[in-house]
């Protein structure tokens, strides 16, 4: 069989990278499939996680964001051209290649993917949630606005609709879509599970993710102020990419610089699991929560925001950790000074979050995508 993806860029040590770079990889080397990842943006870089030599990559070369220091009128008047340029080249390469399934991960390849008719049947893999995407994302009270973004909202769901089939995380995000016929739920599998797991007795809490709004770490530091000054023997520390600048200045206004570190990403993130005692969310929303199902998968017991997707379908409250009231930092504090004060109860947690991260094994996961594949090319 052959499969064919798409996604802006491989250089970028981001979820989504590691996810499709993983099932990739996977698909290649124990299904034996033929497996390319387009790009478009890759500049020249190697990709952050590596590729199995059975997969291929290909750069179809249209930077639309390259350089990133261009003005915005510059970038507004070169998109049109750019955005022809970007169609050509993957219609082509799709025409010339013929594979049996394109999976698009919902950019602006779909506002013409299902117009290429080049034989494969099109997938759609949606790894954010719909209330976060886009025009949804946040409310404008300029009228002009608002309409534009329902316009777009509308035509967004009709091309989603054309998709042979649209793949969410969970079954929380396919309650999202009513209007929707063609979903199909697989979550995201995890990409680590070591043969050791966290002995949790550290004075270590960790978090990960993106210095973005939608990880919350400004909620959780507000948390870790009430933490340290419980605890001022524990330390959190925080591993993502992006600029965490104004974080940062948040940690010194609060006065918890010696108990709250703001790390970049780093390579092996299994190894921070495995040196912490529990692992801690604050996402406002999440799509899935990878980050999440791998601390499990290391032994950590989980302390998250019940944000409407991801987590609740992760984490069983009381059982391999707890789920708060989202956005209440008071009672996030509590129940890590809760796992701090009681390690027998961390223990427990954390070996029953291990057991139940298994459910996210990458051959488990693999084979769902799998058995989706064979059967939409039966049909």
């Amino acid at each position: 069989m052959k499969i064919i993806y798409y996604l802006p860029s491989l250089h970028i040590p981001g979820g989504l990278e590691r996810i499709i770079t993983f099932k990739a990889n996977y698909f290649a080397d124990h299904f034996g499939y033929d497996v390319t990842i387009i790009t478009s943006e890759q500049n020249g870089q190697k990709p952050f996680f590596p590729l199995s030599e059975k997969v291929k990559h290909t750069d179809i070369d249209v930077k639309f964001d390259f350089p990133s220091n261009q003005s915005k009128l510059k970038k507004l008047l070169l998109y049109p051209f750019k955005y022809q340029l970007f169609k050509q080249r993957f219609s082509r390469y799709l025409y010339d290649n013929r594979p049996d399934i394109t999976i698009s991960t919902i950019r602006r390849e779909l506002n013409f993917l299902n117009k290429v008719q080049d034989g494969s049947l099109k997938i759609g893999e949606f790894h954010v949630t719909r209330y976060s995407y886009h025009a949804n994302a946040f409310k404008n009270k300029n009228i002009a606005i608002s309409f534009i973004k329902k316009l777009w909202a509308k035509s967004f769901v009709e091309k989603i609709s054309r998709l042979k089939k649209f793949v969410v995380l969970t079954h929380v995000e396919a309650g999202f879509w009513p209007e929707l016929n063609n979903i199909e739920v697989i979550p995201d599998p995890l990409t680590i599970f070591p043969d050791t797991v966290s002995l949790r007795t550290t004075k270590q809490v960790v978090a990960v993710g993106r210095y973005t709004y939608e990880k919350g770490f400004d909620m959780l530091i507000d948390c870790w102020k009430i933490v340290s000054e419980k605890h001022p023997d524990w330390i959190l520390k925080v591993y993502g990419g992006g600029d965490h600048t104004t974080y940062d200045a948040l940690v010194k206004k609060l006065q918890i610089e010696a108990t709250c570190k703001l790390e970049n990403s780093v390579s092996d993130i299994t190894a921070k699991y495995l040196e912490s005692s529990m692992f801690v969310s604050s996402s406002r929303f999440e799509g899935f929560g990878m980050a999440i199902t791998e601390a499990m998968a290391c032994g950590l017991p989980i302390i998250s925001f019940a944000c409407d997707c991801g987590p609740k379908e992760i984490v069983t409250d009381g059982v391999d950790g707890y789920l708060v009231q989202p956005d209440n930092t008071q009672e996030l504090a509590d129940k890590i000074c809760s796992l701090i004060e009681n390690p027998t109860l961390r223990n427990r947690m954390g070996e029953t979050a291990r057991v139940n991260s298994a459910r996210y094994n990458l051959e488990i996961i693999a084979g769902k995508w799998k058995e989706l594949f064979e059967r939409l090319v039966d049909q």
